[in-house]
């Protein structure tokens, strides 16, 4: 987990989650990621076949989505550490940034204009994640960290990807190394895959909210916001 956030949590402050794709951005950052991959010869064409494989089988919910994650990260096993981190600056500049939808910006500068951390809490590489946190002055990353060794990334994770109900056991550890509650935290999320995160959250907000969370979150009353790319 990074731990770049400083500020300490006080009884008038907390801390604002936010998912990155499909919550603050409206395009995927693994997707991108693979597609750019692709293009510059890191990704085999079986690799790509067996991604597009593995977002189908997520689609129709065949296989544990956890192992499906972790096999479609496996892809990396062999790309220079170097060449992966440019990678991810450079699709966060040309496609990730560009794509922020207008309400996640101000909704990120209300929660520090009110004196609350910020924190990217995702499934995407800590390399994407840093670049993105960046952009958009917030505090810290929480996002999946991969193993390098001798400079070259193995295809592992270090730990469980954040994703699913890892993204709520890092958030409660995260608070309370902070010395808040998950229960003063926001969290943002757009997936039935979030949900375990949103749950624990005591102020869970839902963009662009996925059928099966769509539906848990109006069973709950919980905010449901609809937000799109302004084109000029």
């Amino acid at each position: 987990m990074a731990t770049t956030f400083s500020k300490e949590c006080n009884v008038n402050s907390y801390i604002a989650f936010f998912d990155l794709d499909h919550t603050i951005t409206g395009e995927i950052s693994g997707n991108i990621l693979a597609r750019e991959a692709y293009k510059k010869g890191l990704m085999s064409h079986s690799d790509i076949l067996h991604a597009l494989w593995l977002l189908f089988l997520y689609k129709i919910s065949l296989r544990d989505p956890v192992r499906i994650i972790n096999e479609m990260a496996a892809w990396v096993k062999d790309v220079p550490e170097t060449v992966f981190n440019k990678l991810s600056e450079e699709i966060s500049k040309n496609v990730l940034i560009p794509s922020i939808y207008p309400e996640a910006i101000r909704e990120i500068k209300m929660h520090k204009e009110n004196g609350a951390g910020t924190v990217i809490l995702s499934s995407t590489p800590a390399s994407i994640g840093r670049q993105m946190a960046k952009a958009l002055d917030m505090d810290d990353i929480i996002c999946s960290e991969l193993e390098v060794n001798n400079e070259f990334l193995t295809g592992r994770s270090i730990g469980p990807l954040c994703f699913g109900e890892e993204k709520a056991v890092r958030m409660k550890k995260y608070c309370e190394l902070k010395n808040c509650t998950a229960k003063d935290s926001w969290f943002y999320g757009d997936s039935i895959a979030d949900f375990p995160a949103l749950l624990i959250a005591g102020n869970p907000v839902c963009i662009n909210p996925d059928s099966k969370l769509k539906k848990k979150a109006i069973a709950k009353g919980w905010k449901i916001y609809f937000w799109n790319l302004k084109k000029e």
